[in-house]
């Protein structure tokens, strides 16, 4: 991806037939959906790609067994489905994760285990293994510093994983593939109308020149996540709030407080959320938390009650209990709920269901969603744009369309296995003997990977290297703070870049990193 090249067409095309406000897991879904049936594509991020909630999650591409406990059952089905077709799509992206229910009462395993049998019959040929009862012994063996007090025994399921940021980026290529045209930090300012009031396009404005651009389009899709409201209330000042933002915290520990490969599942926490222990990159993330937000933020904080809840609920799952010294790194992301009419519902009973609507004047707005449903999110967006904008109609591919840098055969134990068929050009990228050696011996970061990001993957700062290309800043924020001059530099070089920039680079991120600190 080239943002130069990329830049140049928003001023060279006269009228482009999708417009796509938002880089996140919607707008991306939206933009190769767009893109792979024939439409001329053009998204349009304000920041980075995924650098809201999309690349905050728990890193898991799941059905959703609460869902299941709450009777949503079709937000199941249809996530499993959209689990599995990922599976087949992006093998290099996603992988299966066996998950440990531990069970301290009699009624535990039999009451779950019914449930996830369930769970196993709605992924029909999609599944990904049986879940299978386990005793006392099996659940220790898997999980060796699982709380033995009291241990009855368990069961195993299993869902899927993946690196969220890397996924983004990977879809943005796909769309890219396809002749989409995709740009982060352009910021959209205006939605402009002709006379009939009709939404006929946008005005943005780009971070680095702070140009401004008319863009004509035939329809514009709002994929802003928690910031959809904002892009509704210019379109309409009248417009009502449609989305209540939910703040999901996510602390990361060493591996050593689990010391398995597999995730532990919490099935009631103290507040009734469900609750993980997931390994990821030789850490631990533990996670989420439900809690309502009224004003969404780029950078959301967590809460100390919030740290509190994760430790404690986490804790009485296992032997060694993590404490807040213990902590690597906090982030947060924020779900974009849709609105319901029942006042009474708590956030975590708000179904994660996606909404298309459509306003008076042709805005197309995305509403809801989750992460795993992204696919068939965009599929419904530009089904909806293909009406809206008088649009040919075009089938939709992406059941079968496999995402950029499809490896069929990938080796998880390669930490850049996420790249997939790239893997051999980013390791000759640079000539230097030394350019795939790690920055870091606790993560994985090396020159060839830093060059890439910026020269293929459109990464402009230092957070967009070491929070999205790479994932350092929500591993381990100590251990990032270490690597903020070497990679400066590295990035001065290619970037052509003075002192004075490289200085101002590192007091923003540093400023930024304070919210991933405890």
């Amino acid at each position: 991806m080239n943002r130069k090249k990329n830049l140049s067409k928003l001023a060279s095309v006269d009228l482009w037939d999708i417009i796509i406000i938002g880089g996140g897991a919607s707008g991306l879904g939206a933009a190769v959906e767009s893109a792979s049936r024939g439409y001329k594509t053009l998204l349009l991020e304000k920041y980075d790609f995924a650098k809201g909630t999309s690349s905050r999650s728990t890193k898991l591409i799941h059905g959703g067994v609460r869902y299941l406990q709450n009777g949503d059952i079709s937000l199941v089905i249809e996530s499993l489905k959209e689990r599995g077709l990922l599976i087949k799509n992006a093998p290099h992206l996603v992988k299966n994760l066996s998950f440990v229910i531990p069970s301290y009462d009699w009624w535990s395993s039999p009451f779950y285990g019914v449930g996830l049998k369930i769970y196993d019959m709605m992924a029909g040929s999609l599944g990904i293994g049986p879940s299978t009862f386990l005793n006392k012994k099996e659940t220790e063996n898997l999980i060796p510093n699982v709380n033995k007090n009291g241990l009855r025994g368990g069961i195993i399921y299993y869902d899927g994983q993946f690196d969220d940021s890397r996924m983004a980026l990977s879809l943005a290529q796909t769309a890219e593939n396809h002749n989409g045209v995709l740009l982060n930090y352009v910021e959209v300012v205006k939605i402009n109308k002709g006379n009939d009031n009709m939404v006929s396009g946008i005005e943005v404005k780009e971070s680095t020149s702070k140009f401004i651009y008319k863009i004509k389009s035939k329809v514009v899709v709002n994929a802003t996540g928690v910031f959809s409201d904002s892009i509704m209330q210019m379109d309409d000042p009248k417009s009502s709030k449609m989305i209540q933002p939910s703040q999901g915290v996510h602390i990361v520990i060493e591996k050593k407080f689990l010391n398995s490969p597999h995730a532990i599942m919490i099935p009631h926490t103290t507040d009734g959320r469900v609750l993980f222990a997931v390994p990821w990159q030789n850490y631990v993330i533990l996670g989420t938390t439900d809690t309502v937000v009224n004003i969404a933020k780029s950078e959301p904080k967590a809460l100390d009650s919030e740290i509190e809840f994760i430790l404690s609920n986490a804790g009485d799952y296992m032997k060694s209990k993590p404490k807040k010294k213990d902590i690597k790194s906090v982030f947060v992301g924020l779900r974009p709920l849709a609105v319901t009419n029942d006042k009474s519902e708590s956030t975590k009973e708000i179904s994660r269901h996606h909404k298309i609507k459509i306003s008076a004047s042709g805005l197309i707005s995305i509403l809801g969603g989750k992460w795993t449903t992204y696919r068939k999110i965009g599929e419904d967006a530009i089904d909806s744009a293909i009406a809206v904008g008088g649009l040919s109609f075009s089938k939709s591919i992406t059941e079968n369309l496999k995402i950029h840098g499809y490896n069929p055969n990938p080796d998880f134990n390669d930490p850049l296995h996420v790249y997939g068929s790239d893997i051999k050009k980013i390791l000759r990228i640079s000539s230097d003997h030394k350019a795939n050696e790690s920055l870091s011996k606790k993560i994985n970061i090396t020159k060839n990977q830093i060059l890439w990001g910026i020269k293929n993957e459109m990464a402009l700062s230092l957070e967009d290297i070491l929070a999205r290309r790479t994932r350092c800043l929500f591993l381990d924020v100590f251990e990032t703070e270490k690597l903020i001059d070497d990679v400066l530099d590295i990035m001065a070089d290619v970037l052509n870049k003075n002192q004075k920039w490289k200085t101002q680079e590192k007091l923003s991120f540093l400023s930024l990193i304070k919210k991933y600190k405890i």
